[in-house]
């Protein structure tokens, strides 16, 4: 504990040479230029996402994450086609925000190495090390890279009866659902020691427990609860909640509709330690991490005379 009943702090985020400590929580936008993302008021064409930079910017967003496949089952979409969505957009945003950083979603070499090539700074591989070469990319060209956990799924595929140990597992007493937990931390332990090794600075390496990756709604309800035992590998914690399904079905509501579930999550992860969070709604979320940090004491407030004049 840093100070009394506050948990620790989670590790500083290094990119493009800026470091970001506790009293900055970091804000993801998430801006896809995709026709079929899950939630269609994130689906830009190229002028959309222009637009949907620019406004992340102003809102307050940290990061940009650039996505050109759905995560989810939907059309083929090749490497030509992802990098002919992709890139160009990369392009475009560090010509005209130069200080926002910028992320692209991807698990393939070949696209985030034209994205480091076109000035991203952090590549989010959400599929795990899908493609084992990818981390090498993010290595050669000196740029982030997020660990993920998917418990072995394929990309773009849908979870299902998947399990991770079982009661017997566990000391007496423990809760059976830690074995996912368990399995987070040590795939994730994993990949982040394989791209330090390969040379990529440890404060560039985010880990990600990848909630509803491979996993059904009480596996990333517990994943939230267990937040801490990821921020513990000491490495900055990306957590990606935003409007996901373990939302809508813990509350019984459609994607339009999850904004204030996605913040509830986004508030407990943000007390235990986590430090990124991938988001659609990026004002009331910068809002949200600005005021749990404020509480933490990570922050100071924006103003404080009550009581005082």
């Amino acid at each position: 504990m840093t100070r009394a009943g506050v948990p620790v702090a989670g590790a500083d985020l290094r990119l493009r040479g800026r470091t970001f400590g506790p009293e900055r929580p970091l804000v993801m936008a998430v801006v896809n230029r995709t026709p079929d993302s899950f939630y269609p008021a994130a689906r830009f064409d190229d002028s959309g996402a222009d637009a949907a930079v620019a406004r992340a910017a102003e809102e307050g967003a940290d990061l940009v994450d650039l996505g050109g496949v759905r995560a989810g089952r939907g059309p083929r979409v090749d490497v030509a086609e992802e990098i002919a969505r992709v890139i160009p957009l990369v392009e475009r945003v560090r010509a005209r925000h130069p200080d926002l950083l910028v992320s692209v979603d991807t698990w393939r070499a070949e696209v985030a190495r034209a994205a480091a090539r076109a000035g991203a700074d952090l590549i989010n591989d959400t599929w795990a090390g899908h493609d084992p070469a990818l981390v090498e990319v993010a290595a050669e060209h000196g740029v982030g890279v997020v660990c993920s956990h998917t418990g072995g799924a394929a990309p773009r595929t849908d979870p299902l009866r998947v399990a991770y140990g079982a009661a017997g597992d566990h000391a007496p007493g423990a809760d059976p659902l830690d074995g996912v937990v368990d399995d987070v931390v040590a795939t994730l332990r994993a990949a982040a020691a394989r791209a330090v090794s390969l040379g990529v600075d440890p404060a560039s390496v985010l880990v990600d427990p990848t909630h509803d990756f491979g996993k059904n709604t009480w596996h990333s309800l517990h994943l939230v609860r267990r937040t801490e035992a990821v921020v513990a590998l000491g490495h900055p914690t990306l957590m990606a909640f935003s409007r996901k399904d373990f939302v809508g079905e813990s509350l019984g509501l459609p994607v339009e509709e999850r904004l204030e579930g996605t913040l509830a999550a986004t508030s407990v992860a943000a007390w235990l330690g986590a430090r990124v969070f991938r988001a659609h709604d990026v004002l009331a979320t910068r809002r949200v991490l600005d005021m749990v940090a404020t509480i933490r004491g990570d922050l100071a407030p924006a103003r404080a005379v009550r009581g005082l004049a």
